[in-house]
């Protein structure tokens, strides 16, 4: 079977490493696997195919990305967060990879990579990973408190409108009309999976649940002392590690963090972030901290993992929580809220703590009942079984290879 993934974003981080490490994966069980994308790297695999091959591709990517924003220009008092329209894209079906390939495999499309009307053209069995909440909203990529996705949308919360037929509404239609009924749709949590059978656009659907995946032989655990020492952390105090791509994503709960910190000695902690986040509020607690910005290298990222004496994941809403899993292949405990995405993977008072949403200082209380906890190193070594065991990149291509086998065997 020939499966082609079509993953927009860079290879590097977010989403789109998810879809390299599952294409890792498959090509591991013998699966041939190539991924077309918009990423400026394709890391060194002749299997990934990028668009982007000089200055005049470059170009027409950009644009169709600030073309697909447009319509937002009409919507002045809209949050600003990410909104996406697939209204255009790149048309993958005229390319060799599409027409060699058994299975057409979507993953995060957004940023005028694909347009939704495209996915129309496709003749060929279909398999989309969410990876968000796009797939099955007017636009947003997490709804928070708003169901409208269930019902149509418009008048959308995001948006800041009120008008029942704004461009949420129109986006959800364009979906209904374009995306094939016989697609096989896979959330990467049961909590996407069951937004995704409630919503207006999928509720008569195949919807499945497959994790997502984590390579165990890239983030595996080194001595602590020693990783410490590498980020040059010199302090006797428990590190707390907090980190995203982006934190200051209002979803991302950072404020729920700064609040349970709040709860805690500042003589006894150690505060580490990276990511995008506001230095300055993290000064302002007044606790001991290093940021390391953004970390683009998987080496960085499994050194200060293993540093760490737990990660706090606080995220208010979250499709999976791939930081939380990777911290616990570096057999660091995670310490979360039990909702959505994450509480698929901590396993309470096992390897982390679940905390009840959204409160901060339960969140608190789970910081100090992992560093503090008498079988501490039985924690990390949980944390690490629990990731090999069920989010490893082959056990998930696994999974991955017998839903193909299904579709193949059906046509």
């Amino acid at each position: 079977m020939k499966i082609l993934h079509i993953a927009a974003g860079e290879l590097t981080g977010g989403a789109a490493r998810g879809a390299y490490w599952l294409h890792t994966g498959l090509r591991e069980i013998g699966v041939e696997s190539k991924i077309l994308t918009n990423s400026t790297t394709t890391l060194g695999d002749e299997k990934v195919v990028s668009i982007i091959t000089d200055k005049k591709t470059r170009i027409k990517s950009m644009i169709r990305s600030q073309l697909d924003g447009l319509f937002l220009l009409f919507y002045k008092n809209r949050k600003k967060i990410i909104f996406s329209t697939g209204f255009f894209g790149f048309d993958f079906t005229k390319t060799p990879e599409y027409k060699e390939a058994d299975i057409i495999h979507l993953h995060w499309i957004n940023g005028g990579f694909v347009s939704i009307k495209h996915l129309a053209k496709i003749k060929k069995p279909i398999v989309w990973t969410m990876r968000d909440m796009w797939p099955m909203t007017g636009g947003c990529h997490y709804a928070l408190d708003c169901e409208k996705y269930k019902t149509g949308c418009g008048a959308c919360m995001q948006l800041n409108s009120k008008n029942k037929k704004d461009l949420s509404s129109i986006v959800l239609r364009r979906k209904k009309k374009y995306i094939s009924r016989n697609i096989k749709l896979v959330g990467i949590s049961d909590w996407l999976s069951e937004e995704a059978k409630k919503s207006r656009l999928f509720i008569d659907y195949d919807v499945r649940t497959i994790s997502n995946n984590i390579d165990a032989k890239i983030f595996y655990p080194i001595g602590k002392k020693e990783a410490k020492k590498i980020c040059g952390i010199d302090s006797g105090k428990k590190v707390i590690l907090v980190g995203s791509t982006s934190l200051d994503d209002f979803y991302k709960g950072f404020g729920k963090f700064l609040e349970a910190v709040e709860f805690l000695d500042k003589d006894k902690y150690y505060i580490c972030s990276f990511g995008g986040n506001d230095k300055k509020m993290i000064k302002e607690t007044g606790f001991e901290y290093k940021n390391f910005g953004f970390l683009h290298d998987n080496i960085s990222l499994q050194i200060l993992y293993s540093a760490a004496d737990v990660f706090v994941g606080p995220s208010i809403q979250e499709a999976f929580g791939k930081t939380l899993a990777e911290s616990m292949a570096c057999g660091t405990p995670v310490v979360c809220f039990d909702t959505t995405g994450p509480k698929d993977i901590v396993t309470h008072k096992i390897d982390g703590y679940k905390a009840n949403p959204f409160e901060s200082e339960d969140l608190a209380n789970g910081i100090k009942w992992v560093l503090n906890n008498e079988n501490y190193d039985e924690l990390c070594r949980n944390a690490r079984k629990k990731v090999v065991e069920n989010f490893d990149i082959k056990i998930i291509a696994g999974k991955y290879k017998k839903l193909y086998e299904e579709i193949l065997n059906k046509k």
